[in-house]
């Protein structure tokens, strides 16, 4: 395998990681700053009151994203063993 091979492969594997993890974190920040805001407004300072909405809001997230995520994951795996069986 060459060593633009397998930059080719790094670079595919960064924009699929970006693309599966990308909107969990893009929510994640969403609700973060809602709550921090809420908070802000309304002057209560608790600081575990911002971990229930986040982690139910990524959980949901991810049970809506899980196709688009699994698919995106598939065709990544799908093109790595293609290389392989084309020998690099």
């Amino acid at each position: 395998m060459t060593g633009l091979a397998i930059l080719d492969v790094a670079r595919d594997g960064i924009f699929v990681f970006l693309k599966v993890a990308g909107p969990l974190m893009i929510v994640a920040l969403v609700v973060g700053l809602a709550v921090s805001l809420i908070q802000a407004l309304t002057q209560i300072q608790e600081q575990t009151l911002i971990y229930v909405p986040k982690i139910v809001a990524v959980f949901a997230a991810l049970l809506l994203m899980l196709p688009f995520m699994g698919d995106a994951l598939a065709g990544y795996m799908t093109r790595i063993a293609a290389r392989i069986a084309a020998g690099g």
